[in-house]
């Protein structure tokens, strides 16, 4: 079963309202040309805040459901199709996380995906404002496919790619907000995950100067053999297209049986607390 799938990168303002308003217009672009999931870059209602440590930040948190994705269930509604939403969620018990909501074609939420690999380095202080994920790795079922996501560090720890591929994901969407010249490094552990798994990754990169920061976009879709789908987008606005096969994951894990021929009871060590 083929379909399209699509990345909205945008640059980002101080005004969150600003920034609602970009991403539905890119949206509405990607569903005219019949995207039947619409992925956007990670916090990408915000700035990237961040940067640094700073407590007025803070009120750029939100609830799920809450106006951001209450908005964003109208436009799927419209679109018919599946949306992945990340922002900045704030919980009911006060506790902040880098999110993701996934919404389906009716505009139902699906669930929440919240991210596990919390970094907290220069430019990136993130544990200022996030709590590691307390939901796993879930998989959801959009209709037209079941869909994982991992939000930007998370990329980089092979645990989570192989979880959601267990759990039956087809499709990892990848929110990030990367910065200066790492696409390289991004497009091969990406294609990693993508052969390993037998499963589609659709990578969605900010763009834009905010600050320090210097986000390059290059969004880009990986098929399960590990090849580019579509030509990955440029360094501006804009919204990345690609077809999608289901039928090729399975013909995909079949001739590369990495899942088939694990074995899952040598791997003790890798959980072993350090």
């Amino acid at each position: 079963m083929g379909f399209k799938v699509a990345g909205v990168q945008m640059r980002c303002t101080p005004e969150k309202e600003r920034n609602l308003k970009r991403a539905i217009e890119l949206g509405d672009l990607a569903a005219q040309q019949d995207a039947r999931i619409i992925c956007f870059q990670e916090l990408f209602n915000t700035p990237w805040f961040p940067r640094n440590t700073d407590p007025e930040a803070h009120a750029l948190a939100e609830t799920i459901p809450g106006p951001t994705v209450d908005r964003l269930a109208e436009a799927a509604r419209t679109w018919n199709a599946a949306v992945i939403v990340p922002l900045y969620e704030r919980d009911s018990e006060g506790k902040g996380y880098n999110s993701a909501a996934v919404l389906d074609a009716k505009g139902d939420l699906k669930g929440v995906y919240r991210k596990v690999h919390v970094p907290h380095f220069p430019l990136w202080e993130e544990r200022s404002y996030f709590e590691p994920g307390d939901l796993g790795f879930p998989v959801f079922d959009v209709g037209v496919a079941r869909v994982g996501v991992l939000i930007c560090w998370d990329v980089f720890f092979p645990e989570g790619a192989r979880a959601l591929a267990l759990a039956g994901a087809q499709i990892i969407a990848a929110p990030t907000a990367a910065a200066f010249a790492t696409h390289q490094r991004w497009e091969t552990v990406l294609r990693s995950h993508a052969i390993t798994n037998g499963v589609y990754v659709l990578r969605v990169n900010r763009v834009g100067s905010e600050e320090e920061h210097d986000f390059y976009g290059s969004s880009l879709c990986v098929d399960p053999e590990g090849e580019l789908v579509g030509a990955p987008s440029g360094m501006t606005d804009g919204v990345l297209l690609a077809e999608v096969d289901l039928d090729s994951i399975e013909r995909a894990r079949k001739e590369w049986s990495f899942l088939a021929t694990r074995r899952p009871e040598t791997y003790g060590s890798i959980v072993d607390t350090l």
